[in-house]
């Protein structure tokens, strides 16, 4: 099916089209700051390599979140916008479930704690699992919190095979990880506009996409940035 897909929610924009026939046109830039500028001019062009106009596509599909609280309303706007214009509806997609999806993708990963750097010293995460009849289910919701408090799956000791996969494995991260954690294995990825494209269709089939206007980003804390002193006594 055509499709238009993009995730603004990290330092990294992606954007991806896709034609019926499954062919694929992908950019990659810059995100933060950046992305509210970029987006629109890159979903243009990609649309006009794949010779498709806004009204062609079946939806919309966005990150919604979690992620960057200026990264999320921008792709939710951008969403809103083009899919106001074009009259296609609009596909919201959990940021974590893409790093999963991603994760797959490069690694064939299957049992995932998704990770992403929510800032100020804490993590967003979500467990899930991948079935090749059922595709992914969540085990459980989305938390945000600090490395420390990261709770083991439900599932994880009923069998291996568990990674963690994101983009929170740097110093302030990883060294922070409870010790059960540890030992798993840890895959770089991000929530990837192709990664939104292939957890598509099945959402579009479960009846998950929504009108433009109902085109919401998901926000799991409402603090956007510490105090000074905060940041003074993280420091300490």
């Amino acid at each position: 099916m055509n499709l238009l897909a993009f995730d603004t929610s990290t330092e990294r924009l992606s954007v991806a089209v896709q034609r019926a026939d499954g062919r694929r046109w992908q950019h990659q830039g810059p995100g933060g700051a950046q992305a509210s500028a970029a987006l629109i001019p890159a979903a243009q062009a990609l649309l006009a390599q794949a010779a498709l106009a806004l009204g062609e596509l079946r939806a919309i599909v966005f990150g919604r979140g979690p992620g960057s609280f200026t990264g999320l309303r921008t792709a939710c706007s951008v969403a809103q916008g083009l899919a106001l214009g074009a009259g296609v509806p609009v596909l919201p997609v959990d940021t974590l479930l893409a790093v999963a999806e991603a994760a797959r993708q490069s690694h064939g990963a299957a049992r995932v704690l998704a990770l992403l750097d929510a800032r100020m010293g804490e993590l967003y995460s979500a467990a899930y699992a991948h079935d090749a009849t059922a595709g992914w289910r969540a085990l459980g919701g989305i938390t945000v919190g600090a490395p420390e408090a990261l709770a083991v799956p439900p599932e994880a000791d009923a069998g291996g095979g568990w990674v963690l996969a994101g983009n929170a494995f740097g110093p302030g991260y990883a060294d922070r990880l409870p010790p059960a954690l540890r030992g798993w294995p840890r895959i770089e990825a991000w929530p990837t506009a192709s990664a939104l494209l292939d957890l598509a269709p099945a959402r579009l089939a479960a009846g998950q996409a929504v009108p433009a206007e109902q085109a919401l980003p998901l926000y799991i804390r409402d603090k956007v940035a510490q105090t000074t002193a905060e940041r003074a006594a993280a420091r300490g």
